[in-house]
């Protein structure tokens, strides 16, 4: 093993009978909800082998995804146009592709210019239009716009679209070269001329299938003690501040991480207060904000963390257990280290002092709530479980303890262990047997082998909610 690198020993997890059961009633549940989906959802039922999907063309006109290309759930809205003097013209990447032919009719080399996303779904068209059509190459017509060509809201003046064709122009493949352009992974396609196809993404920094909606580690929490600390120490069973449905502020225990990876650098949307709160945030995480003062918090409801604008006002934590309204005076973007999505019992948590949702990518914070009842109350039944072990082994170990009083003096400055518990030898208490972490990379380090994905339940739900629920709720 190479110097450095430390070993990860992962014991294995045994399952009380409780929680062995209710694992089974889950995996029933989720058994019974596919086998709805596939009989009861468009198409073949279930028990009916699945044909190949055959990819057929566009037809002129059409365009994919079937909604408007400014939708939450295609390209998104715009953000404002980008030109040379303002400061989010560094993020955009120059494309030096050598199998793309760039039209640049401007000769100054602007449609060059684009979004790292728009870059990457390009460069792989132009590798599918090369198997594809051999001796032929992607052209690219228009990118970012710098003159005021397109209307006021197009994608182009952010470098987030483009409009391509073949290097041949012959205009009987432009029906496939936008099928090829919806494969390669761009956000809309839409056939919208004989002369080119019309091509956009999302920017860069709301891609929420892929980061899921998240904090950065650094982000502090409110334990019951009133120590604030970093979300990358919460453990499961931790009373984190929150607020319920009622608008009662409460500690609320905290579960597990719904989305977590310590090594991500991700861009964050930095909200600043007029008291001094701020709160780094990925745009489709739920944020609850009104857009003007409300003395009564329960006007304030959950939308879009990209929604929120100069003005808007949030809830942030006062003096004592109080909540009280603040007003956003600044929005940037700021890229930061590690995505952490903890979910508690209410579904709510206040992070660096602002009331935020435990959920993201569904703009319904009731209705996350509820679909995750399930997955909260199986986490609640195992650590009951855990801690009545627990309290087992704590009276065991208690009771061998005060009669072998001179066994525990033997044992000098070690320690006796029982099922993972830690006893002092001079006063029988427990010990933590876990590890204090000194840092954040430290830690990073030691689980940068555990994989960062979303939760299964999370990827579950948001499968079946794309089957049955409105698009326009999603981000």
């Amino acid at each position: 093993m190479p110097a450095g690198v430390q070993r990860c020993e992962v014991t294995p997890m045994t399952l009380s009978p409780w929680h062995r059961r209710a694992l089974l009633v889950l995996l029933s549940v989720c058994a019974y909800t596919s086998l709805l989906v596939q009989g009861c959802g468009p198409g073949r039922g279930y028990g009916v082998r699945p044909t190949p999907r055959r990819l057929a063309p566009l037809k002129y006109k059409q365009y994919v995804p079937q909604i408007s290309e400014n939708n939450l759930g295609a390209s998104g809205r715009p953000e404002g146009k980008i030109t040379r003097d303002s400061e989010r013209f560094n993020e955009l990447m120059c494309n030096y592709n050598i199998h793309i032919d760039f039209k640049d009719e401007e000769h100054t080399q602007a449609d060059r210019f684009m979004t790292k996303r728009c870059k990457d779904c390009l460069d792989r068209l132009a590798i599918a239009v090369m198997l594809q059509w051999p001796r032929t190459r992607l052209r690219v017509t228009e990118a970012w716009d710098e003159d005021g060509n397109h209307p006021p809201d197009s994608l182009h003046y952010e470098g987030r679209a483009v409009d391509i064709t073949t290097s041949d122009r012959n205009t009987s493949k432009y029906g496939m070269l936008a099928l090829l352009a919806v494969e390669a992974g761009f956000d809309w396609v839409h056939y919208e001329s004989k002369h080119h196809v019309h091509c956009s993404v999302k920017a860069d920094h709301s891609v929420a299938l892929e980061r899921g909606g998240c904090f950065p580690g650094l982000g502090q929490v409110t334990l019951e003690s009133g120590e604030k600390i970093p979300m990358f120490l919460l453990k499961p069973g931790d009373k984190v501040l929150s607020q319920t449905q009622s608008g009662q502020t409460v500690f609320s225990r905290f579960l597990l991480f719904i989305h977590k990876d310590c090594g991500s650098r991700s861009v964050f949307l930095v909200l600043g207060t007029e008291d001094g709160h701020r709160l780094a945030i990925t745009p489709n995480h739920l944020l609850f904000r009104s857009s003007h003062f409300e003395a009564d918090h329960s006007k304030y409801q959950a939308y879009f963390a990209n929604r929120v604008q100069k003005g808007d006002y949030v809830l942030v934590h006062g003096s004592g257990r109080g909540v009280r309204p603040s007003k956003v005076t600044s929005v940037t973007l700021e890229e930061r280290t590690g995505v952490y999505a903890p979910l508690t019992e209410e579904g709510t948590l206040f992070v660096d002092g602002v009331l935020a949702s435990s959920y993201a990518s569904v703009e319904d914070h009731g209705l996350a709530h509820w679909a995750f009842g399930l997955l909260r109350f199986l986490h609640s039944l195992s650590q009951w479980t855990q801690r009545v072990e627990v309290a087992k082994a704590n009276q065991t170990e208690a009771h061998i303890c005060n009669d072998t009083k001179q066994k525990c003096q033997m044992w000098g400055d070690t320690t006796i262990r029982a099922k993972g518990v830690g006893w002092d030898h001079n006063n029988c208490r427990q010990q933590n047997t876990a590890l204090l972490v000194d840092s954040y990379w430290k830690t990073c380090n030691i689980e940068r082998h555990k994989q960062g994905n979303v939760h299964w339940y999370a990827r579950l739900l948001h499968t079946i909610g794309r089957l049955s629920l409105d698009s326009e709720i999603f981000y």
